[in-house]
C-alpha cells in the first residue's frame, strides 16, 4: 500500500473538519425551533374538493337529522338582542354539518353517522346559559358542546363539560384567562385567538411592519377584556416598538351613544392611530363619530372589517382602518383553484338561496371574511372527530392534542396540548378604496365592495412573535415553553 504524503493527510484532516463543522451546524439549526415545524408534520387538511353537494344549502331552513347521529350544542343567544351572534354561528356550524352529511356522515365507532345540531339559547343570561348546557347534556346527550359569545357562558360550557365528560369548544370568546389554573379542564378546546394577542398583533405590525406612525391613542371598552387589549398592546410596545409613545390613553362604557367628550382628548392628543379593542356597536359608533368629528387617523382594532358597518360609513369614512384578522395569509386572497371554488360555491348560495333575513344580510356575502375564526376550527373538529374514528372524548383529546391543521387559506392551526389553546399566524389588514382591492381580491371584478373602504394590504404576523398566553400555574404547562414544549 503505497504511503499517505503528509501534506495529504493534512488536507484530509481539514476536510473533515471542515465537514464535521458543517454537519454539526447544520444539525444546531435543524434543532433550532422555527415556527413552521415547531410541533410537527400537518396531520390534516381542508380539501374543497371533498366537500358534498352544497347547492340546496340555506342556513333559513337546514336539514337536520335525528335518531342515531353524532349530537352538537351550539349555546349561544338567539333571541334578544345579540341573536344576531347565535344566528352566524349557527350558519356556521350547519354549512360544516351539511357537507359531511352530503358526504355520508363520519364514520364513528364502527358506524357512518349524520351531525345533528341542536340549538340552545341562552338568551344573554347566564342562569339560562346553565340550564341549556344542562338539558343538552342530560336530555339530549349531546356529544360536543360549542359556544363562546362571553367568558362567563364559555366558562359555565367547560363546566358542564367537565361534569358529564363531554366535548366543549370555544369558537368566539377571547379572554386570556379561558383556559387559566382556575377554569380550564382537559375536555375544553380553544380554537379563537385569545385577547392577548389582538394587542401584541396590532403592536408587532407597527413596529416591525409598518415603522412610520409613532404616537398611539389608546380608546378601550371599561371591562376586563378592554383592559387586556389595552395592556397586551402596551406590553407588545415595549418588545416590539420601545421608541413609540401612548399620547393618551381611556375607557369607556358598554353601549356608549355619546364619544365627544374622548374626541376632543384625542384631537388634542397629536396621536396617530387609535387602537381600540372595541366590538359593535360601540365599534360602529366610535368610528362613525370619528370622522364626523373630523379625526382622519387610522383606526386600528380588531373586526374592523363588519361589511355592514363599513357600508353604512361609506367609501370615504371607512377608509384609512387597520382590521386584525385571522384568515388571511399573504395576499392575493385566491391563488388556488381550491380558494376561488370555495369562494364561487358561498357566495353563489348567498345571492341565490340566502334570500330571508338573517342570513341575505352582506355581513355573510363573503365566505373568506368569516371562515378563518370559525368555520375552519369547526372543520378541524370534524376533521378531529373523523380521525379519532369515535366520539368518546378520551380519542378526541388524543387526537387533538398537538394536532396540526392546514386550512383553506394555507395557513396552520396548531392545538397547544398543555392548555388546549390554538396557536396559529394572525393578519392585520389595512381597509383600502375600491381602486385598491385589486392587490386582495385579485378576480373580476377586482373588488370587494364598490361602496365602501375593505381589504387590501395585508401583513402577516408570524405565530412565533404573538403565541397565546399560556398559565404558568396550570400544571400541565408549567415549565413549558409557548409552544407547549
Amino acid at each position: 500500500m503505497k504511503k499517505i504524503h503528509r501534506s495529504s493527510l493534512a488536507l484530509m484532516c481539514c476536510c473533515c473538519l471542515f465537514c464535521l463543522t458543517v454537519l454539526g451546524q447544520l444539525t444546531a439549526d435543524a434543532a433550532k425551533p422555527r415556527s413552521s415545524d415547531m410541533i410537527g408534520n400537518v396531520n390534516a387538511s381542508f380539501d374543497v374538493d371533498k366537500m358534498g353537494d352544497m347547492s340546496g344549502f340555506d342556513p333559513s331552513n337546514p336539514v337536520v337529522p335525528t335518531g342515531d347521529t353524532i349530537k352538537i350544542g351550539i349555546v349561544l343567544p338567539f333571541t334578544g338582542p345579540a341573536a344576531v351572534v347565535g344566528d352566524s354561528y349557527y350558519l356556521y356550524l350547519q354549512w360544516a354539518a351539511h357537507d359531511f352529511n352530503k358526504r355520508g356522515g363520519i364514520l364513528v365507532d364502527g358506524k357512518k353517522k349524520l351531525i345533528e345540531v341542536i340549538k340552545g339559547d341562552h338568551m344573554s343570561r347566564l342562569d339560562t346559559c346553565k340550564k341549556v348546557s344542562e338539558r343538552l347534556a342530560l336530555q339530549d346527550k349531546v356529544h360536543i358542546l360549542v359556544g363562546g359569545d362571553s367568558t362567563p357562558n364559555m366558562k359555565v360550557l367547560q363546566d358542564t363539560a367537565d361534569k358529564y365528560k363531554i366535548i366543549a369548544v370555544n369558537i368566539g370568546a377571547l379572554s386570556d384567562d379561558i383556559m387559566s389554573a382556575e377554569t380550564f379542564n382537559r375536555y375544553s378546546f380553544q380554537t379563537v385567538y385569545d385577547t392577548s394577542q389582538i394587542g401584541r398583533s396590532l403592536a408587532y405590525y407597527y413596529g416591525q411592519i409598518r415603522k412610520k406612525e409613532k404616537k398611539f391613542y389608546i380608546l378601550c371598552q371599561d371591562y376586563s377584556y378592554g383592559h387586556s387589549v389595552a395592556e397586551a398592546f402596551k406590553s407588545g410596545l415595549k418588545e416590539y416598538y420601545p421608541s413609540a409613545e401612548i399620547v393618551g390613553e381611556d375607557y369607556h362604557k358598554l353601549f356608549l351613544t355619546d364619544f365627544a367628550p374622548y374626541l376632543t382628548k384625542i384631537k388634542t392628543s397629536k396621536a396617530e392611530v387609535i387602537v381600540t379593542g372595541d366590538w359593535i356597536p360601540d365599534l360602529s359608533n366610535l368610528v362613525k363619530q370619528t370622522r364626523q368629528y373630523g379625526i382622519t387617523i387610522p383606526i386600528a382594532g380588531k373586526d374592523m372589517d363588519n361589511p355592514p358597518m363599513l357600508l353604512d360609513l361609506g367609501v370615504d369614512f371607512s377608509k384609512n382602518m387597520v382590521s386584525l384578522g385571522d384568515y388571511n395569509g399573504t395576499n392575493p386572497v385566491f391563488k388556488t383553484a381550491q380558494q376561488k371554488k370555495y369562494h364561487d360555491l358561498w357566495h353563489n348560495l348567498w345571492k341565490t338561496k340566502w334570500t330571508k333575513p338573517p342570513y341575505n344580510s352582506k355581513l355573510y356575502i363573503y365566505g373568506e371574511q368569516i371562515t378563518g375564526r370559525t368555520v375552519m376550527p369547526i372543520y378541524w373538529l370534524m376533521s378531529v372527530i373523523e380521525r379519532a374514528g369515535s366520539t368518546d372524548p378520551e380519542k378526541i383529546i388524543k387526537v387533538w392534542e398537538n394536532d396540526r391543521f392546514r386550512t383553506l387559506s394555507g395557513k396552520i392551526l396548531t392545538m397547544r396540548s398543555c392548555d388546549h389553546k390554538v396557536i396559529q399566524d394572525m393578519a392585520v389588514i389595512e381597509l383600502v378604496p375600491p381602486d385598491q382591492q385589486k392587490v386582495s381580491y385579485n378576480i373580476p371584478p377586482y373588488h370587494w365592495f364598490k361602496e365602501c373602504s375593505f381589504t387590501g394590504p395585508v401583513s402577516v404576523i408570524p405565530q412565533a412573535k404573538i403565541l397565546p398566553w399560556m398559565d404558568q400555574k396550570l400544571e400541565r404547562c408549567r415549565g413549558k415553553n409557548g409552544w407547549g414544549k
